[in-house]
């Protein structure tokens, strides 16, 4: 057999040039017991936990391949819930950073979160319009809610009530009762979709925010309080708003869609508070108390709302009465009028607004014991801004009180290049050049520059230039940071530049039609005596299209030239008299790059294709279908004739140019990637995206076999379609508004093997049982029974303890859909087993949630099977007797606990009223001693 060509691996090695995405939401964490300090923010598939006070990166809590779409911390702060663009929610601990949990359950982008008030359950809402809650604290999922016909926008928990709010795109917000698990009302009010809902004035009041320039209000009453004779009516506000018109049409819309037996809570239309924004609602946000309301729209404007207490309601209203009977007096009136209330715009004050540097995508806000106002703003242009609000001053005004920029630029990176000693990296966008160190990632020159399109180090690695969109070139200094020459070297853009072999000199091609070269050389400045690097514009060679790309052949006698025409025109560098010309794409050529030795040449096309050509004559040896989209970078790997390409679909492949086989594709990236450059010695590569990321990549000692690399490819493509497939079907269930909160993955599949593999080798190990006991009954004499090496594994534990230890092993939050796709033919065996296991006390809470399960989805089956029937009668007196003596285990241990705490807290009181004392005691001697002196001096 012949030897195979080995190629090494690349891996990710760092990721970086990134402060925060703009896809998911900004929260504010308690990291270390200090609210308001720390910020957490999506980054790409990670979450980073910024400090905003020092503007240090503090915990990273690392994702797995999909983007970041969510975030909501627990009201404890010490969890951070985390929802993802395929529907899969992670909930991590922010003291070890660790995921703890993981949820399965949705099909698209998680698109909403939120604790309850004590954090024992959290819902989700999705782009697949479902609506799930989970159980947090026994890592299950409970119910899916179904009603919504478009996204989910919106979740919000009732506090003491059992209700849950949701809001979607299809202009609905729904209503629903937790104990029975359907919607009970629906508010019809929205023209638009409802992009953001809020709680405030203690869950009395709702505010939605649509696509429209008005916050609808609402004020919510519940039955109860409705039912109970001794309570004051709640107090209305009066309608004081432009949408006041349409109130009584949709009150009556609303009263259609009501059922008398099923009203929970009465839910009517008070009125609106305008914003100053005529765009949609972006974000409507209030802190922990109810009594600060943020909104923004797709601008830079953040509004931020004051709302009244019910005393302070109560003051204002005394106030206006007194300011009544006096003008009644005034103006000899009997008695002033009665029904005197406060208008919506009363109740809900405008504090102040705030401008940020940019567009906002997310903000977040929290009220200090103090009074003071702390917000935070995720822009869009990859900065995270905190204010300051002091809500005590006469006229508010926002102070910024930090910024975190340094960690990236501000717009997509379009150029990249590797300094000659494979140390240093230059990235360059719209606004500025970065020059970062490799090893260390971090930002060691920041340089303002005009729009960079292409980027090259000069020989010496002490300069860089920058070709722009506006067709000039920029020389800075690395060592000072400063501009030094800047040249009006094209009429359009700069679209292409590259560096002579010779290191002398360099080629342009720009949006003119021109190709320019040239050279390097020392100048001197009248104001200085040393000369300086300068460039010299040598010789033009003038096309018929525009120059797209250039490149020079190794040995310099050959230069290729990308034109808008789909062809690549090759030209000799001395006489620039024409050589070969490369046509066959369709589209025309982005990228292209010629190998180390000068025979080949490939070209990378908006037409999605990779066409590989020979630079002798000009033929094309193959052309290869690369990528879903334009292929936008290509480059070979430094002696060898590997090479790289960067595609629009987010992804980098790596190609062999001599077999025309693709060895690797590297996923990281989540959009389009703009461009890569690799490292002379070929050991690293650096990507840039439209996701704003900085990607390193490292050449590992690891061998890839292509076969491998296939089969990998062939387990991520079944597993991407497991999770596409129809999701099974539990008898007797209907398609109504509720289900399953789980979903089959490849996680449950393999969960569902285990059991049955351990069913098997329990069946297994009885038979020869049986078969050993027949053997020692006819020798007379005890035979040694050979033990299973699997259960010697484990320490020679029995057959059916080595199914309950595969039972446990299955995560919590899987285990119904586990049990779902088991064949029936394993359950009379699990229930026979679950018997046994629950007559000896183990794992009951595990074994009654499964053994319920198993019974709802095959109740027909397993009532109908005569050999069944004495299992389900041993298991009824066996659960409820266990199950008995369970809760009264937890009632006396939750008795005893409550026990310690009231004499804790008792400890405590004591402790508290004597250190007061000696406080006390500790200031009078000191107040005596004081008073002495004085009397001495006097």
């Amino acid at each position: 057999m012949g030897l195979t060509r080995q190629y090494l691996r690349y891996e990710p090695a760092a990721f970086f040039g990134l402060v925060a995405s703009a896809r998911g939401n900004v929260a504010l964490v308690g990291l270390r017991g200090e609210r308001g300090r720390c910020v957490a923010v999506p980054a790409c598939e990670h979450v980073f936990v910024w400090d905003t006070r020092k503007g240090e990166k503090v915990l990273i809590l690392k994702g797995l391949k999909q983007e970041v779409s969510c975030l909501c911390p627990s009201p404890d702060g010490l969890n951070l819930a985390v929802g993802y663009e395929d529907g899969s929610i992670r909930v991590f601990n922010l003291l070890s950073g660790e995921a703890n949990i993981t949820f399965n359950g949705h099909k698209a982008a998680v698109t909403a979160l939120q604790y309850d008030h004590l954090g024992g359950r959290l819902v989700s809402g999705s782009k697949d319009t479902d609506v799930i809650v989970w159980d947090v604290i026994n890592e299950s999922g409970l119910y899916r809610l179904r009603g919504h016909k478009d996204a989910v926008t919106q979740v919000l928990f009732l506090k003491e009530k059992n209700l849950l709010v949701t809001s979607g795109k299809d202009t609905l917000v729904k209503w629903w009762d937790l104990d029975t698990q359907h919607c009970f009302k629906t508010l019809v009010g929205h023209r638009t979709e409802v992009w953001g809902m809020a709680l405030i004035s203690e869950e009395k009041r709702l505010i939605t925010g649509s696509g429209d320039s008005e916050l609808r209000v609402w004020d919510i009453t519940y039955i109860q309080e409705i039912k109970d004779p001794n309570e004051p009516e709640s107090k209305k506000s009066k309608v004081s708003s432009p949408g006041a018109e349409e109130l009584n049409e949709e009150d009556e819309t609303l009263e259609m869609d009501e059922c008398p037996e099923e009203r929970l809570v009465k839910c009517s239309k008070v009125g609106s508070i305008m914003r100053e924004g005529r765009d949609r609602v972006v974000t409507l946000a209030t802190d922990r108390t109810g009594k600060i309301l943020a909104c923004h729209g797709t601008g830079t404007v953040l509004e931020v709302f004051s709302v009244l207490s019910e005393e302070e309601i109560q003051k204002k209203l005394e106030k206006k009465m007194k300011k009544a009977k006096k003008k009644a007096k005034q103006n000899s009136e009997e008695e002033p009028e009665r029904n005197i209330e406060l208008s919506l715009q009363e109740e809900i004050q405008r504090v102040t607004n705030i401008k940020a540097s940019s567009k906002i995508k997310s903000c977040d806000l929290i009220l200090s014991p103090k009074g003071e106002l702390k917000i935070v703003l995720l822009l869009q242009n990859n900065i995270i801004e905190s204010y300051h609000l002091n809500l005590s001053a006469q006229v508010p005004q926002a102070v910024r009180a930090s910024r975190i920029t340094i960690g990236g630029h501000r717009s997509d990176v379009r150029t990249l290049a590797f300094s000659s000693d494979n140390i240093a990296i230059l990235s360059a966008a719209a606004e500025s050049v970065k020059i970062w160190n490799r090893s260390t990632l971090q930002c060691i020159r920041t340089m303002d520059c005009e729009y960079a399109l292409c980027s090259l180090f000069v020989p010496g690695d002490r300069q860089v230039i920058i070709g722009t969109k506006t067709g000039k070139l920029q020389l800075f200094d690395l060592a000072s940071g400063s501009l030094m020459e800047t040249l009006d070297a094209h009429d359009g853009a700069v679209w292409s530049i590259a560096l002579s072999p010779d290191q002398r000199g360099f080629v342009t091609g720009g949006a003119d039609k021109c190709v320019k070269f040239w050279e390097f050389e020392l100048v001197k400045d009248d104001s200085s005596v040393q000369k300086r690097l300068s460039m010299k514009h040598v010789r033009i060679l003038q096309l018929d299209e525009d120059v797209l790309c250039v490149r020079y052949s190794p040995n310099q006698k050959l230069l290729a030239v990308s034109l808008l025409d789909c062809t690549v025109k090759i030209f000799y560098v001395d006489t620039l008299k024409f050589f070969l010309s490369l046509y066959g794409h369709k589209l025309p050529v982005l990228c292209m790059d010629i190998s180390y030795d000068g025979t080949l040449i490939a070209t990378g096309s908006a037409d999605r294709n990779v066409k590989i050509w020979g630079l002798d004559f000009g033929d094309c040896h193959r052309s290869l279908f690369a990528h879903d989209d334009s292929v936008m970078y290509l480059q070979f790997v430094a002696k060898s004739h590997l090479f790289f390409t960067a595609g629009k679909d987010s992804k980098i492949k790596q190609w062999d140019a001599d077999k025309f086989e693709h060895i690797q594709t590297l996923e990281g990236h989540h959009q389009e990637v703009w461009c890569l450059a690799l490292s002379p010695n070929g050991d690293y590569m650096v990507s840039a995206s439209h996701d704003k990321s900085l990607r390193l990549w490292e050449r590992t000692r690891e061998p890839l076999v292509l076969e491998e690399e296939r089969e990998m490819q062939r387990e991520a493509e079944y597993e991407e379609s497991v999770a596409k497939e129809e999701q099974p079907v539990v008898a007797g269930e209907t398609q109504g508004e509720t289900g399953l909160a789980g979903k089959k993955t490849i996680e449950t599949i393999k969960a569902a093997e285990r059991i049955m593999e351990a069913i098997e080798l329990y069946r297994e190990e009885m038979a020869k049982l049986k078969e050993h006991k027949a053997i020692c009954k006819a020798a007379g004499k005890e035979v040694p029974f050979p033990v299973n090496p699997i259960l010697r594994a484990y320490g020679n534990i029995t057959p059916s303890a080595y199914v309950l230890e595969v039972f446990k092993k299955v995560k919590s939050s899987e285990l119904e859909e586990s049990l779902l796709v088991l064949p029936f033919s394993y359950v009379p065996d699990l229930l026979r087993l679950f018997n046994e296991y629950i007559h000896l006390g183990s794992e009951v809470e595990l074994l009654c949630r499964a053994l319920l399960f198993l019974l709802k989805i095959h109740f027909g089956q397993i009532t109908s099977n005569h050999m069944l029937v004495t299992v389900i009668e041993n298991l009824k007196k066996t659960t409820i007797s266990r199950v008995s003596e369970a809760r009264d285990v937890l009632g006396f241990n939750m008795a005893g606990l409550q026990y310690l705490k009231r004499e804790i807290e008792a400890k405590d009181e004591v402790t508290f009223f004597a250190d007061a004392t000696d406080r006390f005691e500790e200031k009078r001697r000191k107040r005596k001693k004081k008073e002495k002196m004085v009397l001495a001096v006097l």
